[in-house]
């Protein structure tokens, strides 16, 4: 029961925070909130009468079709009650339901790349391509960082222990987007083996999108792994040391278990709770510090949409991209939560 009582009050918590955060959004966009949603009606109703072509046919201009256009608008305005400040109850609760089903309207502004103005058509287009960029370095990295900060937390004080030490440091130091433009100037302009753009220049229907789309994204891939590796490597390394001197790791010695096999099968599972709980959150990490790596390397995913949106103002693009990222970083920490909990036997007990 203690372990079904941690994910339900994970859960409860999680769906709490999610809200909050969408009511936070909502207050800052405060009045600008009736424009995006009575614009969103209007393109709807628009939608619906032009799609009526007997309807259409039966006018005799164009001022007498905007004159009913006009009305049913008014009309649907007034049912959903988008009359009454964005502050009321009903408002409040009619845009919170509408953000829950995924119904962010549409797009001042911007357009998906197959030209269409819905938000969630251009959020669902751009969110995979960033889940692949960070997904993929965040694995690679992670992969390095727990073997070679084994590594070293088995060998204190060993050259590898201090390269790693040190290479955690300098490479942390470092903001993205420098080691980012540097990488660019390298390997783009100077030798020109990855191209400058990670947009692939051909069109997304071409069969060879997705292969040209794995070549562009191996610089941003680089980057990202040049920066991380070295702190995971380090904080692997801390969480082995204070491992590596437990008793039962003496044990394991002196009844003559290879070393190889003590560090990475025993030590490394005891280290697992903290390095899994790290490596959920890194994914969310990564993925909420998208805006910077994708907008260096106009990678054409969440991170350069969230930044094209701020630029332009773009307020159901803004609205609906808060949601889905603070969705996935709350999904990632529950994660974080289920792994540890699953882990650390004084949740399952309940103690």
């Amino acid at each position: 029961m203690g372990f079904k009582r941690f994910i339900a009050t994970r859960l409860i918590t999680m769906f709490g925070v999610l809200m909050i955060t969408v009511l936070l959004t909502i207050a800052l966009v405060g009045s600008n909130m009736d424009t995006i949603l009575v614009r969103g009606v209007s393109f709807q109703v628009r939608e619906e009468i032009t799609e009526n072509r007997a309807l259409v046919q039966g006018f005799k201009d164009i001022e007498e079709f905007d004159a009913f256009v006009q009305s049913k608008i008014n009309q649907r305005v007034k049912e959903l009650g988008l009359d009454e400040p964005w502050y009321s109850p009903q408002r409040l609760g009619l845009t919170l339901y509408k953000i829950l089903i995924l119904d962010f309207g549409h797009a001042t502004f911007l357009t998906s790349d197959s030209g269409s103005s819905n938000v969630k058509d251009i959020i669902f287009e751009k969110l995979p391509r960033t889940i692949l960029l960070f997904t993929t370095a965040t694995i690679i990295i992670s992969i390095i960082g727990i073997f070679l900060g084994a590594y070293s937390g088995s060998k204190i004080r060993s050259k590898v222990d201090r390269l790693t030490s040190s290479f955690a440091v300098v490479s942390s130091s470092f903001p993205v987007w420098w080691v980012g433009m540097l990488m660019i100037f390298v390997f783009a302009f100077t030798y020109q083996i990855f191209p400058a753009r990670a947009t692939p220049t051909i069109p997304i229907t071409d069969p060879g999108y997705y292969g040209a789309l794995l070549y562009h994204m191996i610089l941003p891939i680089t980057t990202i792994v040049i920066i991380g590796f070295g702190a995971w490597a380090y904080l692997v390394r801390n969480f082995m040391v204070g491992i590596m001197q437990e008793d039962f790791i003496m044990a394991k010695r002196a009844i003559g278990i290879e070393e190889k096999k003590i560090v990475y099968t025993h030590a490394l599972k005891n280290a697992a709770p903290p390095i899994l709980t790290v490596l959920a959150l890194s994914l969310s990490g990564s993925l909420g510090g998208a805006i910077i790596t994708e907008a260096v390397f106009d990678w054409p995913g969440m991170g350069r949409l969230y930044f094209e949106a701020i630029s332009v103002m773009d307020l159901p693009v803004i609205i609906g991209s808060t949601y889905i990222l603070t969705v996935f970083f709350l999904a990632s920490i529950f994660l974080a939560d289920i792994l540890y909990g699953y882990f650390d036997p004084r949740v399952k007990t309940g103690s």
